[in-house]
């Protein structure tokens, strides 16, 4: 409801704040985010899973408009069945980037939505994949949405090629937590998606287990 004395505008830019984030260790990744969907200055959602799955091992990290990254990750999710079916066996990771990929770029006009695609497959292993603008780029790690821009120097200066499932884990955590502390956008709780080639494991971070810095 608009305050007293302040015009309602039904226009109100609705916001798209978040954080997500995707790591590659070898023999797997881990994807996370934060579960906080807001619009303007109203918490609608407190725990929703950004983190959508479009096969049994490849996971989309939502960002942008709830509406549209959900509609890309249903599209992507949708063909990558099809394409399973077609090719008796599962799809490579890289497949499922080039589809948002083309999806984002045909409707950079219409759509607000920055999606990272992360999974394994037997050909390449772990890969994570930005996709910001209809680009494709593969990344060690990656991270999206408002939150994001407050743990840049965290992860450039922590980041070590070669960490463990457990370490990237932790660094995954620890980051979105940091991003929580400081962007409005974020909150929540944290969900996490381990994939590996023995399958996916699934976990939420919540209350307690949330890492807390000196400032909270």
């Amino acid at each position: 409801m608009p305050s007293p004395g302040v015009p309602y505008n039904s226009s109100c830019e609705v916001s798209t704040g978040t954080t997500i984030i995707a790591v590659e260790f070898d023999g797997g990744v881990v994807i996370g985010s934060d579960s906080r969907v807001s619009a303007g200055e109203a918490v609608v959602n407190r725990v929703f899973n950004k983190l959508a799955p479009v096969h049994e091992k490849i996971f989309c990290a939502l960002s942008g408009s709830a509406a549209d990254a959900q509609a890309v990750a249903d599209m992507v999710h949708y063909y990558m069945e099809v394409h399973s079916v077609e090719m008796g066996a599962p799809p490579l990771v890289l497949a499922a980037a080039n589809l948002v990929k083309g999806i984002s770029y045909k409707y950079k006009e219409e759509m607000v939505a920055h999606l990272i695609v992360a999974g394994w497959d037997q050909k390449n292993g772990g890969q994570v994949y930005g996709t910001l603008g209809g680009m494709i780029t593969r990344q060690p790690f990656a991270i999206g949405g408002s939150g994001s821009t407050y743990i840049y120097g965290y992860v450039d200066s922590v980041f070590k090629p070669g960490m463990s499932k457990e370490q990237c884990e932790a660094f995954a955590v620890r980051a979105l937590a940091l991003a929580m502390g400081r962007d409005g956008s974020s909150g929540g709780v944290i969900y996490l998606a381990i994939v590996t080639k023995d399958g996916t494991k699934e976990k939420i971070v919540s209350g307690d287990s949330i890492p807390c810095f000196y400032d909270q």
